[in-house]
Order: C-alpha cells, then structure tokens, then sequence
C-alpha cells in the first residue's frame, strides 16, 4: 500500500428496531455487499433503538485501519433521518478522529433495481417481462 493511498470503509446504516430479527437483516446486507464488492471493511449501524451506533461503526472502521469512511443511509428516500439526523451523528462520531475523510451518500432512492424488486415482491415479475 502507498502511503497516500484511501482505505475506505462503508457504514450502511438503517433506523433500527426492537425487532432482533429486523436489525439481523441489515447484517444480510452488508455481508451480500461484502460478497458483490470484496471490500472487507463494511459494517453495519443502527441509527436508533439498537446497536452498533454510527459511532461505534466509526470507530471500529477507523480501528481497523480506515482512513476514509462513506456512509450510506439504508433508507428508501431523502427524509430527516437520511438527510439531517444521520449526517449529524456522523459528524459526531467523526470529531473523535480528527484527519478521517468522511461523507454520507444519498439514501437509495428510485432505481430500476428497486423496481424490479417491488414487482418481485408483489408476484408480478415474469408478468412485467411478457408485456402483462
């Protein structure tokens, strides 16, 4: 590795529940990200109601050796948790380490992929693909 060169770690964070089984599947998540991309350092975070925090998910990325860390909202559109609550608590967890990089992403939003898996959801994907 140069000495200049980015170790990133993603952070992919949803709002969190009291559910156990909720918050195990944004683990599933981030282990599939981990498979698509081979990149090692992806942990998952709740913003609320469970753990790991923003914060503990920051510092343990930078524990490991990141030096640059994205955020990514698990959220399906830009509302006060992805675009105002998130950020703040990024920021928060980023002033315990002064000199990481550090941005939030936009939440996932509308995409042909999401589309695909609502008509899978609802029963109607080989219907979408014959034309109805």
């Amino acid at each position: 590795m140069q000495k200049d060169e980015k170790q990133i770690a993603l952070i992919v964070v949803d709002h969190g529940s009291r559910f156990k089984e909720a918050n195990d599947m944004l683990s599933d998540v981030v282990r599939m990200v981990k498979e698509l991309t081979g990149m090692e350092r992806i942990y998952p975070a709740h913003m609320e109601l469970a753990g790991p925090s923003i914060a503990q998910a920051f510092a343990q990325a930078v524990h490991e050796g990141a030096t640059a860390v994205v955020v990514h909202p698990y959220f399906l559109a830009p509302g006060r948790h992805s675009t105002t609550d998130i950020p703040r608590m990024v920021e928060e967890a980023a002033k315990e380490f002064p000199g990481i990089e550090h941005c939030v992403t936009a939440p996932l939003g509308v995409h042909p992929k999401i589309g695909e898996v609502v008509l899978e959801r609802v029963g109607l994907a080989s219907a979408a693909k014959v034309g109805g």
